[in-house]
């Protein structure tokens, strides 16, 4: 499972969709792809809010993405991630 970034900006539909279940409905659609929210944090600044999720690969992170995003209407990027340690070891 690789770790991913999907960091959103909400649009003003999306504002309007907030509530508990949208979040609980997200959650079930990544899972029923396979993956997993590992967390979900509520910014203040450029970006409304980051999900660090863990997915199979590129191709379920890449569907989850945009699954997401029409699901919700927020817009969101989607970045790979890797722990310091792993990037030590790639640089060793």
């Amino acid at each position: 499972m690789g770790t991913y970034f999907l960091t959103g900006t909400y649009g003003a539909e999306a504002i309007k969709g907030i509530s508990r279940k949208r979040t609980a409905d997200v959650t079930r659609m990544i899972e029923d792809m396979g993956g997993k929210i590992v967390s979900i944090y509520l910014l203040l600044g450029e970006k409304d809010l980051v999900i660090v999720a863990e997915f199979p690969g590129l191709k379920e992170a890449i569907k989850g993405s945009v699954s997401i995003s029409k699901m919700t209407g927020i817009s969101f990027t989607t970045n790979p991630a890797i722990t310091a340690e792993e990037f030590d070891e790639y640089m060793a």
